[in-house]
């Protein structure tokens, strides 16, 4: 599990985009590992299940949010930033006006141009992940790049 922690945190970030939520959302994911490990089914691998529960763990953090926002109308939840190992990942990865576009992206895009190219996941491993099929994964990374070149391209010939 040790092995996994920092991609699980950048997956985590890149749903939550808060460094501290991050670091909870992974600490949990790695709690209900420990106990429910006796129900993984290995019919993928650890990296998978471990994707899926984060993913899972992210989703129900930000229902939660959505709900706190809906019953209390004024807040505003502000966003810090931090200089973690987790950024700076985050930053090298790519150019940060890149990671900007990719996080600009509706979340189905976004999610699997990470998984596919920061994560490096293979196809059927993205859709073990997040649950589609291997042609929803294809269909959304070629929908996302397509998305995603008109904007670098603006970004890197107007900047």
């Amino acid at each position: 599990m040790k092995n996994y922690g920092t991609e699980l945190s950048i997956l985590a970030y890149s749903y939550v985009k808060d460094v501290e939520v991050s670091k909870d959302i992974i600490q949990n994911v790695f709690i209900k590992c420990y106990i429910h490990y006796h129900t993984f089914e290995k019919r993928s691998s650890i990296k998978t299940w471990l994707y899926r529960i984060t993913i899972n763990q992210c989703k129900d953090y930000l229902k939660s949010q959505y709900i706190r926002r809906m019953f209390l109308q004024n807040s505003s939840i502000k966003q810090t930033s931090y200089h973690t190992p987790e950024t700076i990942t985050i930053d090298k990865l790519d150019d940060e006006q890149v990671v900007a576009e990719i996080m600009s992206l509706s979340k189905k895009y976004r999610e699997v141009l990470i998984l596919r190219y920061i994560h490096e996941l293979e196809a059927r491993e993205i859709a073990e992940v997040l649950s589609v099929s291997v042609e929803t994964v294809k269909t959304r990374i070629r929908r996302g790049k397509n998305k995603l070149l008109p904007k670098l391209r603006e970004e890197f010939l107007y900047d």
